[in-house]
């Protein structure tokens, strides 16, 4: 261990995972440890299911009723790929989709007055829906219309909004769209998580938009794609890769120090030995005192014997219930997933219930959500603090990744990674760095 490498990493969540791939496509030498004996950190997915028990300090083990302990795959952190987001491009690029099988997730809803509804997103859907009124979908149509043509660069396309300079509430006050289908366009199909965005410049909101219906465009049940075996296969997805381009992984590494000298990271320190480095990337938990909280988020795994009412007994979907149905800041989401992805047993299916805590009992915030699985099997209750860090990294080259929030899809995470990117090498993040070579360890033969 005691060498010289380009970038050291620090724990083996996503973020780091793929960080640590680009940086190896690039030429980089990587050295990438985890305290833990597997990979994933907080983004990993627990197996078997006695390990998960284990986890959340049930005194009990899983009755016989829920099948095998290793048919499970549980994750921690609940998220859906946009098939058309930044993640799929990330994975087709590096070509790490050939470690990965995927599935489409079978449909979106959206509560309403304590009922839950399919999300309308293309005109047939919308003018189908229950969710609106007659006069409501037509204006709805027209909106949705007007999104899809939309293009930036164009300002035939405006109809008299200026993408940089209208609010979004203006936009929805063009359209005379009321409140029910503000909420859902805002929060199911832009996937906003409070109502900050409504005083913000359009452009953002109708990019958001138009990213929702390419992704549904793609496969047709919904714009969602979730990974067989669990979402704890991508970061191993992305580590692989990093040890084809020669990254060293170690699990099971205790970090003792981060050795300093002149105020910026010159090694890591680990057993009694230093394995020294340019630059340093770690997740919030290696650096308590470079980081600050920024709140919390509650993650409720629940294990059910039937698909949720109400979703055409769908085996995969999500939920969204918007803030103002619930009175609250922010959204509250389910992912629901089951045996038909390998992550449970035959019959069996996992409901994640998050949200971003807003009050002293975060418990009784997510009541809505968990009424609409009922009966549960089981219970998982976990509340996290939600870290970022206080330093860019300029000065001390130690770039922290932030916790991965309540949002269920990964636009946020890969966010994320081209800042901290753009911050480590001084460029944007281009798609096209993640381009495997030719001359890669497969080579050729294989395609």
């Amino acid at each position: 261990m005691d060498e010289e490498y380009d970038v050291i990493v620090l724990g083996t969540g996503l973020t780091e995972c793929i960080l640590s791939g680009i940086m190896s496509v690039n030429g980089k030498k990587v050295l990438h440890m985890d305290r833990n004996p597997y990979y994933g950190g907080e983004s990993s997915s627990i197996t078997p299911l006695e390990e998960l028990y284990k986890r959340f300090g049930l005194p009990d083990t899983p009755p016989e009723s829920m099948g095998r302990g290793r048919d499970w795959n549980v994750d921690l952190i609940p998220k859906f790929l946009m098939a058309n987001g930044q993640l799929v491009k990330m994975l087709l690029y590096t070509e790490v989709t050939r470690y990965l099988d995927f599935k489409v997730v079978e449909g979106s809803f959206v509560y309403k007055g304590g009922k839950i509804y399919k999300v309308p997103s293309t005109e047939t859907e919308a003018l189908a829906s229950n969710l609106m009124g007659m006069f409501e979908k037509r204006r709805f149509r027209k909106f949705l219309v007007f999104v899809a043509n939309f293009d930036e660069n164009d300002p035939k396309t405006f109809e008299g909004v200026d993408p940089k300079l209208t609010t979004m509430r203006d936009v929805y006050k063009k359209f005379d769209l009321g409140q029910d289908v503000i909420d859902f366009t805002g929060h199911a199909l832009a996937l906003y998580r409070t109502d900050d965005y409504l005083d913000q410049p359009c452009l953002e909101t109708i990019n958001r938009i138009k990213l929702y219906s390419e992704s549904l465009a793609r496969y047709g049940k919904s714009p969602y794609l979730y990974p067989l075996y669990g979402l704890g296969e991508l970061p191993q997805g992305f580590a692989r890769l990093s040890a084809i381009y020669g990254g060293t992984y170690m699990l099971n590494k205790p970090v003792e120090e981060i050795v300093m000298e002149d105020g910026h990271v010159v090694g890591v320190k680990s057993e009694g030995e230093v394995a020294r480095c340019k630059q340093l990337i770690c997740d919030p938990s290696y650096i308590h005192d470079r980081v600050r909280k920024a709140g919390q988020v509650i993650r409720v795994i629940c294990i059910l014997s039937h698909p949720i009412k109400n979703t055409n007994d769908a085996n995969s979907c999500q939920i969204i219930i918007p803030q103002n149905q619930v009175n609250r800041k922010s959204d509250i989401y389910v992912c629901m997933i089951s045996y038909a992805h390998n992550v449970a047993a035959q019959g069996k299916y996992i409901a994640i219930v998050s949200t971003t805590v807003e009050t002293a009992e975060p418990e009784a915030e997510i009541e809505p959500a968990l009424e609409l699985l009922e009966p549960i099997d089981q219970k998982f209750v976990a509340i996290s603090d939600l870290f970022e860090p206080t330093d860019d990294g300029t000065e001390s080259q130690i770039f922290a990744s932030r916790a991965y929030d309540a949002t269920t899809h990964f636009e946020t995470t890969c966010n994320d990674i081209k800042d901290i990117y753009k911050r480590m090498t001084g460029s944007d993040f281009d798609f096209e760095n993640m381009k495997r070579k030719q001359n890669d360890v497969f080579g050729e033969e294989e395609q």
